[in-house]
């Protein structure tokens, strides 16, 4: 991963590009649009950078670098897994437990705690 930091002037400069989904100091998530169309692109044989600069990016602002790793991120996640593997899936992944319907297995751990805390009750 590149080191280099955005300043705020290509922050804004990179936020307002179409396919840039967000962008911060550190990184820039692009949209799934672009991946796609950069996955189709690169499979009629165009160079990464040349994709970027189509796309209306400031190659030397987005740096080489940080193409280059993009470009091997996203092909080997195609590769892997097609198209929706290249799908932006942080916002599914919050680290928190859906809420819903609990499983017949939490719902069976529910149960006995429940007995045991009666049992307890009962004995004293």
């Amino acid at each position: 991963m590149t080191k280099k930091r955005f300043t705020e002037k290509e922050m804004k400069q990179l936020s307002t590009n179409p396919y840039v989904q967000s962008v911060s100091e550190k990184g820039i998530t692009y949209t799934d649009d672009f991946k796609g169309l950069f996955m189709a692109e690169k499979k009629n044989g165009k160079f990464a950078r040349q994709i970027f600069e189509d796309a209306g990016f400031d190659v030397e602002v987005v740096g080489m670098t940080r193409i280059k790793a993009t470009s091997k991120r996203w092909g080997a996640a195609y590769r892997k897994l097609g198209v929706s593997g290249l799908a932006d899936t942080r916002k599914d992944n919050s680290g928190r437990q859906r809420e819903g319907e609990p499983s017949l297995e939490e719902q069976n751990a529910r149960l006995e705690a429940k007995i045991n805390l009666l049992q307890a009750e009962v004995e004293l």
